[in-house]
């Protein structure tokens, strides 16, 4: 049976709830209570492109999401469990640091992470649908940031200098152009988080999520669910989301949409987990 999960309260009056994970390793998971927001960009923002729409209104349920994206230590920590699925490389990441997040994992090995950790607690860890990544990454917020209209590379890790061969600029809007840090950093080290109270959501990594890639929002879920095609095989690409630390500032935006294939893993592709745990095992 499933042990009741403790709610925390910080002074940003986030909620969470703490899972051990052994040997002094947690994993914190913060509530993102639902709403309705309204997913994708509109045609006037820059860098946006046709597959951000139509802008359309989703409802999200209730949720708990990773603080940061999943790291080095937790990673080893759940790969230590029993195997579901398939095997797990317990030390895959191209730049090493328990506290940077773990890369270089497919979509695969994360679902089979997942796995692990459901079966070792007891509670349903999975990947988020595209639509809770944006919801929890907007925090209520309509801008192309949860910053604002613009990001600078003292708030996230991202190429704030220009790369001429892919015509990427170093700055967004009104923004200046700022460092090329070239691999990943701890997470949460920039020390600003959303008004849900997540961190890196913009950067640092890809994320993965559970939905098939779609060229638009057309026919896209309203209720927040993962959107996946019916021919459910080994040649669909998978959703990313949030940009990384090689990427330009326009493709770290909250409405930025991604894809690689399921067995891909390379040192730019992270993910968080999201759980929803049934409310029997919430305490008040």
């Amino acid at each position: 049976m499933a042990k009741k999960i403790v709610i925390h309260h910080t002074q940003q009056t986030a909620q969470y709830y703490i899972e051990d994970l052994g040997n002094g390793v947690d994993l914190h998971m913060v509530l993102i209570t639902g709403g309705t927001f309204l997913m994708g960009a509109p045609e006037t923002e820059e860098g946006s492109s046709d597959d951000e729409r139509p802008q359309h209104q989703v409802t999200v349920p209730t949720f708990f999401m990773g603080k940061y994206p999943v790291t080095q230590a937790q990673w080893q920590a759940v790969a230590a469990l029993p195997q579901v699925n398939r095997e797990l490389n317990p030390d895959p990441s191209y730049f090493k640091g328990e506290n940077r997040p773990v890369e270089t994992v497919s979509w695969y090995d994360v679902v089979e992470f997942c796995d692990r950790l459901s079966r070792a607690t007891g509670k349903p860890y999975r990947l988020p649908s595209e639509a809770e990544w944006e919801y929890a990454c907007r925090a209520g917020t309509t801008t192309p940031f949860h910053f604002g209209e613009t990001i600078t590379t003292d708030l996230a890790n991202y190429r704030g200098t220009d790369n001429e061969k892919y015509k990427w600029s170093g700055s967004y809007g009104a923004g200046p152009k700022g460092t090329y840090r070239e691999e990943t950093t701890d997470v949460g080290s920039f020390g600003v988080a959303n008004a849900f109270g997540l961190y890196d959501m913009h950067g640092l990594v890809w994320e993965w999520c559970a939905d098939h890639w779609h060229d638009n929002y057309d026919g896209a879920p309203t209720d927040g669910s993962v959107s996946r095609n019916e021919n459910d095989n080994d040649n669909q690409t998978m959703l990313l989301r949030g940009g990384s630390w090689n990427n330009g500032p326009e493709n770290c935006r909250s409405a930025v949409r991604s894809r690689d294939a399921p067995d891909l893993g390379i040192g730019n592709i992270g993910f968080r987990v999201v759980c929803v745990p049934p409310s029997s095992i919430l305490s008040p």
